[in-house]
């Protein structure tokens, strides 16, 4: 049997972890960092693509693979449905997150507030200039790619690292890391950024008979 508390809160962390590396890095390029992300992340309004994510411990066993589809728009609007192995949404309308199990037939919905917000794909559909203020960056170019790493500036995250991936101006993929040491990587495929979204997909309507949990901040 599957741990309930395990299915909601992966999805919403995007299962949350990745490369556990930290940098000293000089004012000045920590500044012109966050200046190469802005205007990687300042002219993405939507974005939508198919997912592979990989769940990896710290000793980097696996333990969770998973596919699906992902859909954002600016600002704060989330749908990231898990295909397999297991079905499972996330809906963020921009004022509340709805987690949604239909095997548990439970639906978990949460307010926005800041740290719900600092999960990695809702933090892409915010304000960058929030982005930017609340996390050191520091940008490296690796194998033709960048490569950006933002380290929290406060303790109230749920990941310890994040690693955002560019191929030219696309994103492709998220590198993150817990305070367990626990990883994952998402790699994004068949990706659209920019392209036309239809709103009501960021609605999310409780199907009947399903069990709703409240949760206030």
């Amino acid at each position: 049997m599957r741990d309930s508390q395990t299915l909601l809160s992966s999805p919403l962390s995007l299962a949350a972890a990745a490369l556990g590396l930290t940098f000293a890095t000089p004012a000045a390029w920590a500044n012109d960092a966050a200046e190469r992300l802005t205007e990687r992340l300042e002219p993405l309004e939507s974005y939508q693509a198919t997912f592979e994510q990989k769940i990896l411990d710290g000793s980097g066993e696996r333990l969770q693979s998973a596919t699906g589809e992902m859909w954002l728009s600016r600002p704060g609007m989330l749908r990231w449905e898990v295909e397999a192995p297991y079905s499972q949404v996330v809906v963020s309308d921009g004022s509340d997150i709805y987690l949604y199990d239909p095997d548990l037939e439970q639906v978990t919905v949460q307010p926005m507030d800041d740290r719900v917000t600092h999960t990695p794909a809702l933090l892409l559909s915010g304000n960058i200039g929030d982005l930017t203020s609340s996390y050191d960056v520091v940008y490296n170019h690796e194998n033709g790619e960048d490569v950006f790493t933002l380290i929290p500036s406060s303790a109230d995250t749920l990941f310890e690292e994040l690693n955002m991936v560019f191929d030219n101006d696309t994103l492709t993929q998220l590198w993150m890391m817990d305070s367990t040491g626990q990883r994952t990587l998402i790699t994004f495929s068949d990706i659209t950024q920019n392209g036309s979204i239809n709103r009501s997909l960021f609605n999310f309507d409780i199907p009947e008979g399903t069990d709703v949990i409240r949760e206030e901040f």
